[in-house]
């Protein structure tokens, strides 16, 4: 595979795998006034966990450039998932209903 198409798949399994893991967090952190707070966290830390470091296991595979691709889009995916989410919480409270002070 010419490097090219391996930089580019790794930084697009990166983004993607990125966008699944903050926004999980995101999506738990708004749901954490639920009662059992500790079981939802951890769940979704493992369950997150397992997620982004089985996709990077399998970009891995490839070489060291597509891994180094895709670590590059996964950090570029939470710069994107943090202005979004705080750009939504600037629209007003009702974004983050649930969420304690």
């Amino acid at each position: 595979m010419s490097d090219v198409l391996v930089l580019a798949r790794g930084f697009g399994a990166g983004v993607l795998l990125g966008a699944v893991f903050y926004g999980g967090l995101w999506w738990t952190v708004r749901r954490v006034a639920a009662k059992a707070q500790g079981l939802l966290l951890l769940g979704s830390f493992l369950s997150r966990s397992a997620i982004a470091l089985s996709g990077f296991c399998a970009v891995a595979r490839a070489d060291w450039q597509g891994w180094a691709a895709c670590l590059l889009g996964f950090l570029a995916a939470r710069i994107v998932v943090s202005y979004l989410v705080r750009s939504s919480a600037e629209k007003g409270p009702h974004v983050l209903r649930g969420a304690r002070p």
